[in-house]
């Protein structure tokens, strides 16, 4: 088997909680060396992001909680005390030897400690160099701290979120899952790549790559926003509605619901005949798109009406017949019972201390040439940090003990 891709690059990760972790997570799912560091003792602050926690074998408390767990697989935990200057001449030891270097603190912070881009580019120059921050390095709002529901609400996405208005629950509504803290993990990926190759393919130098949710949640409005920008209104909630082919949305049928989305006029017509009225697609009001986006509330009135002639099954049957997209609005449980999630293999099995087949959820990239098969668990606080310092620095067990009793490590 080939190496995998990004095999040869090690990254220096500083990051914590959630976008940051992520982005190196992937990155180590693809064959980089990322060396995690975090505070002795308590570690990222994600680890008290719980419950539900893994169940320790001896029975005690512990800090490898879900919300770890899912964004810090295949990296070394090496616990450092960046706040004292023995640990900041560690992490600068740690990144002459780095490709890249990642961090997520606020605007400044790591200049105090000499840990800022200028102070690791006059050691490294061609160290990439990666602030994940709220609000990005420039700006009046650069010195804030965000987290992912703040930036939601800031950005637009909670305005554009929620029940349609006159409904009852209407007002601005929160995304489920941390999705702008996933997105700016992608965001960051994508930066960290393209410098690499810029550097590496390219013959260009290192650089400082500066990636922030507040950028990321706005240019994620694609069409959204761009509405705006064309006609200067806002788009109202829409709720389950779609806001591109019409009809589409929640719909209830005899034993719950599906989700249905009619994205051009065949499709439409096809789906008029499914649900017994044929007519309706010859009806002035709705024979185009833009006809139906005039006419939504009637077209998705009539649609509720007949939806509720029979069950989820028998539509969803109807409606693959006919080449129309649909699909039932799945719990957890019925995802991984999927058995098209299955074959594609999104829950993987790693073997962690405390449970030997801990269920993750799988890199989304597939590669045929360099598949990632061998996902390695999220790690204990502070698992590598004598393997790292030792094999890396050179540093011997007189050395190590000193540094652990002093609580630099």
């Amino acid at each position: 088997m080939s190496d995998l891709p990004l095999s040869g690059i090690k990254i220096l990760d500083l990051t914590r909680v959630l976008a940051g972790p992520l982005s190196a997570q992937m990155l180590a799912d693809l064959g980089a060396e990322v060396i995690k560091i975090e505070r002795p003792g308590t570690g990222d602050d994600a680890r008290a992001f719980g419950p539900p926690y893994l169940v320790d074998p001896e029975g005690k408390e512990n800090n490898n909680n879900s919300f770890y767990l899912c964004a810090n697989r295949g990296k070394k935990s090496v616990t450092i005390n960046i706040a004292k200057p023995e640990g900041q001449a560690i992490i600068r030891d740690l990144a002459k030897t780095a490709d890249v270097m990642m961090e997520n603190y606020k605007v400044g912070d790591l200049k105090r400690y000499g840990l800022d881009y200028e102070a690791i580019k006059a050691i490294n120059p061609g160290i990439i160099y990666c602030s994940v921050t709220g609000f990005g390095q420039t700006g009046p709002y650069a010195p804030r701290a965000g987290y992912d529901a703040i930036l939601q609400a800031m950005g637009g996405l909670m305005s554009v979120t929620g029940h349609i208005d006159g409904e009852p629950g209407e007002g601005p509504m929160k995304v489920g899952p941390s999705i702008v803290d996933y997105m700016t993990g992608m965001n960051t990926s994508i930066g960290i790549l393209t410098a690499l190759y810029n550097r590496d393919a390219k013959g260009g130098e290192g650089q400082h790559v500066d990636v922030c949710l507040f950028d990321t949640v706005i240019a994620s409005l694609s069409h959204w926003l761009q509405i705006y920008l064309v006609n200067g209104k806002t788009p109202p909630r829409r709720g389950t509605w779609g806001n591109g082919g019409m009809p589409a949305g929640v719909f209830r049928c005899t034993d719950g619901e599906l989700m249905l989305v009619v994205g051009n006029d065949g499709q439409f017509s096809r789906t008029c005949a499914v649900l017994g009225a044929a007519e309706l697609a010859t009806d002035p009001r709705f024979l185009r798109n833009n006809d139906r986006v005039v006419h939504g509330k009637e077209i998705m009135a009539i649609f509720a009406g007949l939806f509720l002639k029979n069950s989820v099954k028998h539509w969803l049957d109807e409606l693959e017949k006919a080449g129309v997209p649909s699909g039932p609005i799945n719990n957890f449980e019925q995802v991984f019972a999927d058995p098209h999630v299955q074959a594609r293999g999104m829950r993987i099995k790693v073997n962690h201390p405390f449970e030997p087949e801990l269920s993750l959820i799988r890199n989304p990239l597939t590669f045929s040439g360099t598949p990632v098969t061998d996902y390695r668990a999220p790690p204990l606080l502070g698992a590598d940090t004598k393997q790292v310092l030792s094999s890396t620095l050179g540093y011997d067990d007189a050395k190590l003990d000193g540094l652990k009793k002093q609580g630099i490590i």
